[in-house]
């Protein structure tokens, strides 16, 4: 069977499971664009194009538009600790549809048919959010949610890991929803000092603008940390 035959196939038969047409054409471009890296046939990657559509078939819903069956879950984590609380929630199904006013991660998750999803956050202040943007868009990353300095980009797990990016069944919803770092733990007990300080001293106004600038000031450190990080990982692979 020939690349183009079983892609054929492929969307034939998510077409036939009511997969919408936008997300068909998406799901391939991915699924090519993977098989172009590999080197692989698509047969040899994927696995029969019957048994790989049924894996892919709860695709559904696109994003934007999630069924009523959608689970839904908000979270958050420290700026310490988010990237490996996303990377074990995103093995679990998790979507991130966004973040809200308070920097928390609105998720949802299809049951019984999830993808597996992978994120990456950047740096994207000033000058660095057009650069960033132009270099992750042909990798399929999609900007998912903004705070402060920070980016949060996602994509299907499919689209690099072909039949593993999808997940025959699925953990049960977390039942926390704060995920705290050592380091985050003790920069909150030490915020937490200063802020009481502040409210005896100033009021509640001022506790408020302690509480935003300890915030502020946080993510500023450490994006400074990553750019250098990024920096030095550049130099050592030219």
């Amino acid at each position: 069977m020939t690349t183009d035959s079983y892609f054929a196939g492929l969307g034939s038969a998510l077409r036939s499971a009511g997969i919408p047409e936008e997300q068909i054409t998406r799901t391939v471009e991915e699924l090519r664009g993977h098989l172009a890296e590999s080197g692989a046939a698509p047969e040899e990657e994927f696995g029969p194009v019957a048994q790989f559509a049924a894996s892919l078939g709860g695709l559904a819903p696109t994003p934007g538009e999630p069924g009523s069956e959608a689970e839904r879950w908000t979270w958050t984590a420290d700026l310490f600790n988010d990237r490996r609380m996303l990377a074990v929630h995103g093995d679990q199904g998790w979507e991130v549809e966004s973040l809200d006013a308070l920097g928390r991660f609105v998720c949802r998750r299809s049951p019984g048919a999830a993808l597996a999803w992978e994120y990456r956050r950047e740096v994207i202040s000033g000058r660095r959010r057009a650069k960033v943007l132009d270099e992750l868009d042909p990798e399929g990353w999609e900007l998912c949610g903004e705070w402060l300095v920070y980016g949060y980009f996602k994509r299907p797990k499919a689209a690099t890991a072909g039949p593993a990016g999808a997940l025959p069944s699925v953990p049960a919803t977390p039942g926390k929803w704060l995920f705290l770092s050592r380091r985050g733990k003790a920069l909150i007990g030490v915020w937490l000092i200063v802020v009481v300080g502040g409210y005896l001293a100033l009021g509640m106004p001022g506790a408020a603008a302690l509480l935003a600038l300890g915030g502020a000031l946080s993510a500023v450190w450490t994006s400074k940390l990553e750019t250098a990080e990024n920096k030095a990982a550049a130099g050592k692979g030219d």
